[in-house]
């Protein structure tokens, strides 16, 4: 078994496809199929069951990709440590984000300062909703993750803070109160966002005892804001995900006021990669200046 295996064998698992991993690492599809199977044997297992032209994951190969994971976060973090000695040149930063709020809100000025500093990191962003993002952060997926406090299963900095808002369509009659509470809303027909703080949302009715009329579940949030400026639902969002350029849509704070801090985190500090390190060190310079 060898670290080439190992690296395979995630990016053969994060595309379920033996030739897009090919493509991916610039080999041959024999070489990958190659490197799984010596992997298979090596272990005496089997990592992908295969049906037609599609391949999944067996259950130990679940198992085993959690390890493959932390065994490759620990030779970046070394090879990144080697080059520190020298200065900070050269590395891998993987980064997860949930949603707009972070990747068009947070993220970019983050990411543009950082790239100043260490313009020979290579950083890549996965989103998803808040659930993946914490399990990708568990499984060593990605070194640094947003997450909304308080979450204790990993070390956290605060970025910002953010609230949840009602988003109405032109001349609602709710259009016309300060804030909006959850029974209003509860009224119209609503819709539910599920890019990444859908269970949120509906814990905050259930907390009040309150059903909203769910007529639509999207997952993208510019289907969300596409049904609320057609008239056809309201909705509760991050205010932080909402795009400036967002027109034919009201937003009104809910009363009473629903808050959420906005942290990113890390499984260990200590533990971390030197550019995860350097990235959250830029981060506590910063982002007291992130506007509010």
């Amino acid at each position: 078994m060898t670290l080439g295996q190992l690296e395979i064998f995630t990016i053969v698992a994060e595309l379920k496809s033996f030739t897009l991993a090919a493509m991916r690492l610039n080999i041959s599809q024999s070489a990958v199929s190659h490197a799984i199977k010596s992997l298979e044997k090596d272990l005496n297992i089997s990592l992908f069951t295969r049906e037609q032209n599609q391949i999944s994951l067996t259950e130990i190969g679940h198992s085993l990709l959690i390890r493959a994971h932390h065994m490759l976060s620990i030779q970046e973090a070394m090879k990144q440590e080697s080059l520190a000695a020298n200065g900070l040149k050269k590395g891998i930063l993987r980064i997860g984000s949930f949603g707009p709020g972070s990747s068009m809100t947070i993220l970019p000025p983050l990411l543009n300062t950082f790239r100043q500093q260490y313009p020979f990191i290579n950083i890549i962003v996965d989103e998803g909703d808040d659930e993946s993002v914490a399990r990708w952060l568990q499984e060593k997926r990605v070194d640094i993750g947003f997450v909304v406090l308080p979450d204790e299963r990993f070390d956290t900095f605060k970025i910002r803070q953010d609230q949840f808002v009602a988003i109405l369509p032109l001349g609602h009659p709710l259009a016309e109160y300060d804030s909006v509470t959850l029974k209003q809303l509860c009224d119209y027909p609503f819709n539910l966002t599920q890019a990444g703080s859908g269970k949120t949302v509906m814990d905050l009715f259930s907390a009040q005892k309150l059903t909203p009329q769910i007529h639509f579940r999207t997952r993208q949030l510019l289907s969300t804001f596409a049904l609320v400026a057609r008239g056809e639902a309201v909705s509760i969002v991050a205010q932080l995900a909402i795009p400036e350029e967002t027109t034919n849509l009201v937003i009104k704070p809910l009363f009473p006021k629903v808050e959420r801090n906005v942290a990113l985190a890390m499984n260990n500090q200590n533990e971390a990669s030197p550019a995860a390190k350097a990235f959250i060190k830029l981060v506590e310079k910063i982002s007291v200046r992130l506007p509010d």
